[in-house]
C-alpha cells in the first residue's frame, strides 16, 4: 500500500526495492527473530521496543538471535513496515512475492499472516556491524489529483465540490479502495458506460454520487465514471490515512504530476547513496 515506506525500509538494511517485507496494518505486533540479522521499521510511527528497549523508525536495526520485537498502535499513520536483511524469503509468483488475498495466492500460502507462523529470510551478504537512519517524509493529508477522462461528464459544482471537500475515509474502506464520504458528485450523463482498464489511484463515483478512491489490490477493470486520480507520489499518503480521518483533494496537472513522481525518485537515490556511502 505504501511503496516508499517498503523501499525505504529495504535501502535501510541493504536489501533491493523488491525484495518482500512485512506491511502491518494497524499494530500491535510481537515478533520473535530467530537468527541474527539487521530490520528497518519505517511507514506509520508506532512506540516499538526491542527485549523493552525503544527504538525510533527509518533506522537500521542490529538483532541477535532470541530477540522479540513489539509494537504498539500507531500515533500517526496506519501501516508499518518490518525489512528485514535478506527480505522475507518466499516462493515467486508472477514474479512477486506479494499476496494476492482475494486469489488466495502469493506471498505465505496466499493468506494473512498468523499468530505462530515463522517467516523465513533470504541469505544477505550485509555486513552488521553499523547502523543507520535516515529522516522520512512525512505523511499528510492533502492528495493532489489529476483530472480522469469523465471528469467533464461532471456538473461544474460536483467538479468544484471535489476539491472543496473535506472527504472523510470510512469504515468500508480496504485495500482495494478507500469509501470517502463527503459532498455528492453528481454526472450530468447517467448513461451506461463501457467496462475500462483502472489502477491504483482511479478515483471512480459510482450513482450514489460518493467516490472510490482504488488502492493497491485494485481490480483491473471497471465501469463506474472516472472523475480523477491520485498522482503516483501521493498515493503512499492516502496509504497511511486511518479510517475516520479527511483528506482535501488538490488539483495537478500532469507535468507537476510527472515531477512530483520523478522528486520522489531522486530522493530515494539520494537516500540509497547516503546508505552506501556509510
Amino acid at each position: 500500500m505504501d511503496r516508499l515506506s517498503l523501499t525505504i525500509g529495504n535501502y535501510l538494511v541493504g536489501n533491493a526495492k523488491e525484495a518482500a517485507g512485512i506491511e502491518l496494518c494497524m499494530p500491535p505486533a510481537r515478533i520473535r527473530f530467530d537468527a541474527r540479522c539487521a530490520f528497518a521499521l519505517t511507514g506509520a510511527e508506532c512506540s516499538a521496543r526491542l527485549d523493552n528497549n525503544p527504538i525510533g523508525i527509518g533506522q537500521r536495526v542490529l538483532v541477535e538471535v532470541g530477540q522479540t520485537l513489539d509494537l504498539s498502535v500507531a500515533s500517526v499513520g496506519i501501516r508499518a513496515y518490518l525489512c528485514v536483511s535478506g527480505g522475507i524469503d518466499v516462493p515467486l509468483v508472477l514474479r512477486s512475492r506479494s499476496t494476492d488475498l482475494h486469489a488466495g495466492m502469493g506471498g505465505l500460502d496466499g493468506r494473512l499472516i498468523r499468530r505462530g507462523d515463522i517467516l523465513n529470510v533470504a541469505p544477505s551478504r550485509e555486513s552488521y556491524g553499523t547502523t543507520s537512519a535516515v529522516p522520512l517524509p512525512q505523511p499528510g493529508h492533502s492528495i493532489r489529483i489529476v483530472p480522469g477522462p469523465d471528469m467533464d461528464d461532471f456538473t461544474a459544482e460536483s467538479r468544484e465540490l471535489l476539491f472543496k471537500g473535506p472527504w472523510k475515509v470510512t469504515i468500508q474502506s480496504n485495500r482495494m479502495g478507500y469509501r470517502l464520504e463527503g459532498p455528492t458528485l453528481i454526472r450530468q450523463d447517467n448513461g451506461e458506460l463501457k467496462s475500462h482498464a483502472v489502477f491504483a489511484g482511479t478515483i471512480q463515483v459510482p450513482s450514489s454520487g460518493a467516490p472510490i478512491v482504488l488502492m493497491a489490490d485494485a481490480p483491473a477493470t471497471g465501469g463506474y465514471p472516472r472523475i480523477a486520480a491520485v498522482i503516483a507520489a501521493d498515493q503512499w499518503r492516502l496509504a497511511q490515512v486511518p479510517p475516520g480521518a479527511s483528506i482535501h483533494f488538490e488539483p495537478s496537472s500532469r507535468a507537476a504530476a510527472l515531477l512530483a513522481f520523478q522528486e520522489q525518485h531522486h530522493y530515494l537515490e539520494r537516500v540509497q547513496r547516503s546508505l552506501r556511502a556509510h
